[in-house]
Formats: structure tokens, sequence, C-alpha cells
């Protein structure tokens, strides 16, 4: 009996020590599957970080994302343009032959309605060395062409009053003697020296040149003009108060009434805040933007000191129709408003697992732009017609592949297919 006591025993032992190896055995698989997942997480990141890091800081490809979702804050292309010189025109004429490379005008750089001015050179003497007779031209040709820049220049204008009285009422003492006043144009802006040319430049300057109003001052004392950034700032204000407010609200009134919109944030600093936070807190300008399909495209900037929800309901109060976003958690469950996902959000997260999967997610996106592009010019009904034909089965397949596709944890791709 004790022999089999011992053995029960013993089995017990054995079975529970079998448990506790098969229970050590699931944790350590369970921690080798949590550390694979952070390994690739961070192996991603790693990759995402070299590439922002070393590789290219672009998202364009071959098809570039269709109108309407591109940024809004490309640079000028015009920077990147080389200046064609002589030297450079000459040798692209020597190699003409071998790389086909058609030439250029000398002067294509200058624009087709530039003022021309044309300076003639005749012979100081025109008379025959030999025969001693007169000499007729027989023909010239432009030796070169310059771009000539005139400067701007200041000028002080004074806006004169003319009073005029009637002599023969001056001299009747029993009525009295009627006046007449000329009546100058009120000023841009009351009791200013800014003239709206002035004006013009320094809204042109600031927002078109990115030249900062501090930067602008010394400028403005070249020309001879002594100010101060306070005083352009005020102006910037007061002419975008007193004049351009009315026609940015009623561009907006006109934008309420659209169907379709783009909307955007994009994060900035402003250095003295009037909510007292730190300059290092993130501003954000909120970008509106019709479709080309519903009349000429109008753009809206709406400035604000946080990304907050409040200041998209506050903008589109009374916009009924449908808003093209990204997946931001304010672009979410507001009345009379149906939001769809931008194709140029989508197509940035495939970009950034940067894998083969990802290379894939991507691949879909052009596959979509590359449609657009050829549906650009056809009118809204047609290009519906054609999405539905051509798109719509590339969506179901992309859609298809993401539901069916393995991604999990937080690494690049599950993000991208969430």
């Amino acid at each position: 009996m004790n022999d089999v006591g011992n053995a029960s025993k013993d089995e017990s032992q054995n079975e529970k020590l079998i448990r506790l190896l098969e229970d050590q055995l699931a944790h350590s698989n369970q921690q080798n599957k949590d550390l694979s997942k952070q390994i690739e997480a961070l192996t991603d990141q790693v990759r995402h970080l070299t590439k922002l890091l070393y590789g290219s800081k672009t998202e364009k490809s071959k098809y570039n994302a269709p109108d309407g979702q591109g940024s809004l804050f490309d640079d000028d292309p015009a920077f990147r343009e080389p200046e064609h010189t002589e030297e450079q025109s000459q040798q692209t004429i020597s190699y003409t032959v071998v790389r086909k490379v058609k030439s250029k005008k000398r002067n294509d750089s200058l624009h087709d309605g530039i003022e021309v001015e044309a300076i003639h050179y005749h012979p100081e003497n025109t008379i025959c060395d030999c025969c001693q007779g007169r000499m007729i031209e027989i023909g010239s040709k432009i030796v070169r062409e310059e771009a000539e820049f005139i400067p701007a220049k200041m000028m002080k204008v004074q806006h004169i009053e003319h009073a005029y009285e009637c002599k023969g009422c001056k001299v009747d003492s029993s009525q009295p003697a009627q006046i007449k006043r000329g009546k100058a144009p009120q000023p841009a802006i009351q009791r200013s020296i800014a003239s709206p040319s002035v004006l013009a430049k320094v809204i042109y300057d600031k927002f078109a040149q990115y030249l900062p109003l501090y930067r602008q001052v010394k400028e403005w004392d070249r020309y001879g003009l002594n100010t101060n950034d306070k005083n352009l700032s005020n102006w910037v204000i007061r002419a975008a108060h007193d004049w351009l407010l009315p026609v940015y609200e009623r561009m907006k009134e006109l934008m309420m009434a659209k169907s379709v919109l783009h909307i955007d944030e994009t994060y900035g600093q402003i250095i003295n805040r009037s909510d007292g936070k730190s300059g290092q807190a993130n501003a954000y300008n909120w970008v509106f933007r019709s479709v080309p399909s519903q009349g000429p495209i109008m753009t809206l900037f709406q400035s604000a000191l946080s990304r907050a929800r409040s200041v998209l309901e506050s903008f589109i109060k009374g916009f009924s129709g449908t808003i093209v976003c990204d997946g931001y958690s304010a672009y979410d469950k507001l009345e009379g408003v149906i939001f769809a996902n931008c194709w140029a959000h989508v197509r940035r997260y495939w970009l950034k697992a940067d894998s083969k999967n990802g290379r894939i997610g991507v691949k879909y996106c052009d596959d979509l732009y590359r449609l657009e592009r050829q549906f650009k010019h056809l009118s809204p009904s047609k290009r519906r017609k054609k999405r539905q034909k051509y798109s719509k089965p590339i969506v179901k397949e992309f859609l298809h592949w993401v539901e069916t596709s393995p991604f999990y944890g937080k690494n690049a791709l599950a993000k991208a297919n969430d």
C-alpha cells in the first residue's frame, strides 16, 4: 500500500511539474512574441528615422497626387531652375548633334510682355576710305540682350485741398461769401503716412516673399522711409481688417455654400502668444479649400493657437456636405457633415512603412493617382462614371488586401493598416 501511495504522490508531483513547465513555456513564448513585435516596431522606427536623415524628403512619385490633394505650402519651383547664360547656350549648341538637345533662345529668361529698349550703334565715320563716297546701311544684327533693372523709388505725395471764395458775395455784406473747397480722397489708413502702394509692398514682402517685418525696416530706410516694425505690423493689421476682411468674409460665405471641401492644418510657432504659453508651443494654420468641379478654387486660412475641434466647428458653421481630410479625431461626428479620407494621407503611412507591404500600399495609391490624371479634364458626371468603372475595382482590391493581411502591433505597417 505504501508503494502505491508513493507512486500516486510521485505522479501528482510530476503532473504539477509538467503544468508548471507548460505555463513557463507559454509565458516564454508570449514574451518572445511581444519582444518580436517590439523588435519589429523598433526596426521600422530606425528605418524611418534613417530615411528621414539620409533619404529623400519628398513624397512625390511619377504619379503625383491629383489637384486638391497636393501640399498647400510647396516652394516655388522657379527657385530650382538654373539661369541660362550665353556660355550655357553655346555649350548646348555644341552638343546638339550628339545629345539632340534643342537650343533655347538667348533671351528666354525674360517674359514676352517686358518693355524693350533698343540701343543702336552706327559707325562714327560712314565715308568710304577708298573712294571717299558716302556709305549706305546694308543690315544690322542684335549682338546681345541684357536684363535692365530700374529700382523702385520713394516719393512724397502731398494732397493739397484748394479753397475758392466768391468775390461778388464778399463785397455784398448782406450775405456771407460762398466758399468751395476741393476734397482729397480718404487715406487707406487714417492718420497714417502709408499709401496703398506702400501697404501692398509690405504685405507682399511678408506673405509672398516671407520677409519678416523687422527685416523690411532697413530696406524701407534705404528707399527713404524711416519707420519701425511696430508701424509695419499695425499697417498690416489695419489693412487686413479694414480692406481685406470683407473680401475674406464674402469668400467664406461662398465657400460654405459648396458641397465638398478639403481641410487640413499645419503647425507653426508664434514667439509672443496671447494665451501666455511658451513660444515653443505649436500654433496652427487651418487650410480650407474648395474643389475645381464647383467653380473657381478658393483657399482660405484660419490661424489659431490650438488644434482644438472648436476651431473647426466655428469656421464651418452652417456647412453641409463632404469634407476630405486626414484621420485627425477633430474630423468626426459633426452634424450635417460626411467625412472622406484623403488618399494623400493614406499613401503617406504606407510610404513611411518602407517595406515590401508598404510599397504595395503605395502602388495602390499611385494607381488611383494615375487614373485621376487621366480623368482630370472630364466633366464631374463623366469623371464619376470613369471612377466607378476603373477606380472602384482598385479600391475594393486594396481594402480586401488590407483586411486579409496580418498587420499587428504598433509598427508602421499596423498604423498604415488602421
